[in-house]
């Protein structure tokens, strides 16, 4: 028999967390369509590995559309040509004799692509996965035309998706890949930007996520720390207050906002220089990169029957440590109008109680609780701050609290310790006074 010592039992422990954890979001995940923007540089760089885990997406029934970048393959093959390209506006102007270069960097790109996606070595990741790739006409373009006196020659712009074709594909369990080319009627061909395909298609397939993976992450200029998620308005609030954001952020940014305005629910931004980082993004509660939707990533809001669950599964263990009353799923149902909650990514992390004395004065703050994993994040005072102007708006002046193992938290918050005989009757006739909990109150 082998016997593990205790560090192999914590990796065993921290494995066994992590899948339970993950199994939400592999059920969320099932049967939805992702968009995946991966740049040139990217196929560069342990490109294999991130093969292995979009196979493994592929695997957990997640119907996937990967759009490549050429940016790098392109200005590599001009700079041994000896070619110096010219741009305006940051866009590359593709003429006659650039257009040869992007084509075949786009071919080269899809062929690479295809051939990891092909693997099937018994050693390796891809054993058993037996992926079908499916690329093609799916970008109708149109020239940019003439812009300030600059003839953009072949650099186009997207003028329709194929959307029922791409449907097709991925309804017959195809991963679809896609260049950034798109090609007119007349047989044109026209070099276009890889985000603004990504987008356009996550747009028209009405995709539940688009993924891209930049080259790093979104760093907020005041901080230096990730930015973890904004609303499409803080997005662009965020453009416009600073003007020194790297220009591959800004340009996933700004697909960002129009994916989100135009239906995707979510767009993730990850740095994919991170070994596992589409996984540790999608699989885990909190993820590494930054996530913009169009409606906001955590809320507070009045609870509802449907988070009953997770308001129980949140206070079990603060009861059981005697840190909270404890309360039956009936008398929550009976009281769940009184309830605010903090709802994360589906999760309920918090929660609290706004009773009313029913005296036309006083109310009482109860089931105050933060979820372990998010506490010293201010949200016990945001929640605090939310009951205290919702009781403001019913016309009461006095808060009460009770507790047993927190009473410097509301000292801290300008409670009042006082006697019981000053609770309202209502408070004072369920008091339990084998639990002896101390009695604050605030006036507001």
């Amino acid at each position: 028999m082998n016997i593990l010592d205790s560090k192999d039992i914590g990796a065993q422990a921290a494995f066994v967390n992590w899948f339970r954890n993950s199994s939400p979001y592999i059920h969320a995940h099932r049967n939805r369509t992702f968009v995946v923007f991966f740049s040139g540089a990217a196929v560069t760089e342990n490109f294999a590995a991130l093969i292995h885990d979009i196979a493994l997406l592929k695997s957990l029934g997640i119907r996937l559309v990967l759009v490549h970048g050429i940016r790098q393959q392109i200005d590599q093959r001009l700079q041994q040509q000896g070619i110096t390209p010219q741009f305006h506006n940051n866009l590359r102007i593709t003429d006659d004799q650039i257009l040869p270069y992007v084509k075949e960097a786009a071919g080269t790109v899809r062929i690479e692509t295809e051939a990891l996606l092909s693997m099937g070595l018994a050693n390796s990741p891809m054993a058993g996965a037996k992926i079908k790739v499916a690329s093609g006409n799916f970008v109708m373009a149109r020239p940019l035309g003439v812009i300030d006196g600059i003839d953009y020659c072949h650099t186009g712009q997207v003028r329709r998706i194929e959307q029922k074709a791409i449907h097709q594909q991925l309804d017959q369990d195809n991963v679809v890949l896609v260049s950034p080319l798109g090609y007119s009627p007349s047989g044109e061909v026209f070099s276009l930007g890889a985000e603004q395909v990504a987008t356009e298609i996550a747009i028209a397939l009405s995709a539940e996520k688009l993924i891209l993976l930049t080259e790093q992450e979104c760093l907020s200029p005041d901080s230096g720390e990730i930015v973890r998620q904004l609303t499409t308005a803080e997005a662009k609030n965020f453009l416009q207050r600073h003007n020194d954001i790297a220009p591959a952020i800004v340009r996933s940014l700004h697909a960002a906002i129009e994916s989100s305005q135009r239906g995707v629910e979510r767009v993730h931004l990850i740095n994919h220089h991170v070994d596992g980082s589409l996984l540790l993004e999608l699989f885990s509660r909190d993820g590494i990169g930054t996530l913009i939707s169009a409606t906001p990533f955590e809320e507070i809001r009045s609870a509802n029957l449907d988070d009953i669950g997770g308001i129980l599964e949140l206070i079990k263990p603060l009861e059981q440590k005697g840190q909270l009353v404890k309360r039956s799923r009936e008398k929550l149902e009976m009281e769940i109008n009184d309830y605010i909650v903090i709802e994360r990514d589906g999760l309920i992390i918090g929660c609290t109680a706004l009773h009313d004395m029913k005296d036309g004065q006083s109310a009482e703050i109860a089931c105050l609780a933060v979820h372990q994993d998010y506490q010293k994040k201010s949200r016990g005072n945001h929640l605090l701050e939310y009951l205290v102007h919702k009781a403001k708006q019913r016309g009461i002046g006095r808060l009460f609290a009770l507790s047993s193992q927190t009473m410097h938290w509301f000292i801290e918050r300008g409670f009042v310790a006082t006697d019981v005989d000053t609770l309202p009757e209502r408070m004072k006739s369920f008091y339990n006074y084998k639990r002896n909990s101390k009695v604050f109150y605030k006036d507001i």
